[in-house]
């Protein structure tokens, strides 16, 4: 079934590292594992190497089929596959099943403390639409945490700790407030006295580097780098930069871009929309004015011989608004808006001189009779914005004292039933 026999080699070393003999009963495999695991548990100061050997040698005794092939044959044996191989599993996953939880206390675990990851970190970078269209670079200086080099994290010269006797070890604790008779609040928050980790160091023992707290604070310049066509709200990110604590899988920094408002320019997407105001004549009869972009460009904006502008009409012009994002050779398009300046007043000889040139009016003869019949009236200037909003608001109030009024209604109504 095996194939040929395997040839012998060392089937004393797995004995040894539990420190045990070669006839020792399960229960004295047991007491050794548990003593030897417990001593040499990273979490407690100890060699990892030397706690996967002792888990890999409990795997394999801890198993009379394993074990008898180890004893007749040696390791190599196992690793060729008799009886499913020994060190293949985590190490954590032995200790754990093997003590029904964790020793040390909650929150305590090594490997549930590897796989929990510390917080990013997020800072809004304000930048202006300059910055945007040309891309630019900002050195930031921040302080994070990082492992204290000194003690590697461990906060002791030791490298050992103790379970903190506030909080049991579960670097949590639970208050009560009474609020009233009968009316009790309860409250988690972290534990004061080991600043939620579970453990204390002895004054005597503490780093003094980082004075126990297991991390330091260190200066870092990042540059960021803000590409051509990016948008606001995008993210930019740094992996790994954020605060640094032990056993924990270090955050992430984010930048978050804020675009500035623009005093000329407005962004919609790739797109660039500017506002620029004519005069009467120029509408009329042409007109060309120099536009500075973004990039310190000046383009000459002007119009086609008699060519009219109309109020509130937009001109495009192609492939001068923003640079698309990851392809800043290819650009949107630039919209202006134009708004007509119109003279408040014109003197009777500046009508003659308009009508003369212009157009000429509709033609409507009105006969005397006829204007007789009519009434004279007088047109006001208005703010029409103004005027909605002014009735917007009284549509709401009176909505508001109508419903009002129901409920009330209601209420007698079910007094005079009552």
């Amino acid at each position: 079934m095996f194939g040929r026999a395997p040839k012998k080699s060392d089937n004393t070393k797995y004995y040894e590292i539990l420190g045990v003999s070669k006839n020792a009963s399960q229960d004295d495999l047991k007491k050794a594992y548990r003593k030897a695991a417990i001593k040499n548990h990273p979490d407690k100061g100890g060699d990892p190497e030397k706690f996967k050997e002792l888990a890999q040698a409990y795997e394999v005794l801890s198993d009379p089929e394993k074990r008898e092939i180890y004893d007749q044959y040696g390791e190599d044996a196992l690793k060729e596959g008799m009886g499913s191989g020994g060190g293949g599993h985590d190490p954590f996953d032995i200790f754990q099943s093997f003590f029904g939880g964790n020793p040390f206390g909650a929150g305590g675990s090594s490997r549930g403390r590897r796989q929990r990851r510390g917080e990013d970190v997020i800072h809004p970078l304000k930048v202006s639409l300059e910055d945007l269209y040309n891309g630019t670079s900002k050195k930031l200086s921040l302080s994070r945490n990082v492992i204290c080099s000194k003690c590697k994290g461990k906060g002791s010269k030791s490298g050992a700790s103790m379970k903190c006797t506030g909080c049991q070890g579960s670097g949590m604790k639970v208050s009560i407030r009474h609020l009233g008779p009968s009316m009790i609040q309860q409250m988690q928050h972290p534990c004061n006295e080991c600043k939620g980790t579970g453990e204390t160091i002895n004054d005597k023992d503490r780093c003094p580097q980082c004075k126990g707290d297991k991390v330091v604070q260190e200066k870092k310049v990042l540059e960021v780098i803000v590409e051509k066509g990016m948008q606001n709200g995008q993210r930019i990110t740094f992996p790994g930069e954020a605060d640094e604590a032990p056993d924990t899988v270090t955050g992430d920094i984010v930048f978050v871009l804020q675009q500035k408002d623009h005093p000329k320019f407005k962004r919609k997407g790739d797109d660039l929309f500017v506002e620029h105001t004519l005069a009467l004549t120029e509408a009329l009869c042409g007109f060309q004015f120099i536009l500075t972009h973004l990039d310190g460009r000046q383009l000459l904006i002007k119009t086609q011989p008699g060519e009219v502008v109309k109020p509130d009409q937009f001109k495009a012009i192609n492939d001068e608004g923003m640079p698309i994002y990851q392809r800043p050779f290819m650009r949107g398009k630039l919209y202006i808006q134009f708004t007509v300046d119109f003279p408040d007043s014109l003197t009777p000889d500046q009508c003659k001189a308009l009508e003369a040139v212009l157009p000429p009016k509709a033609s409507v003869q009105l006969t005397d009779m006829e204007l007789d019949e009519c009434e004279e009236t007088t047109l006001h200037d208005v703010n029409i914005e103004e005027v909605m909003r002014r009735k917007q608001t009284q549509a709401q109030q009176e909505a508001y004292d109508e419903d009002e009024d129901m409920h009330g209604g209601a209420q007698r109504v079910q007094c005079a039933q009552q």
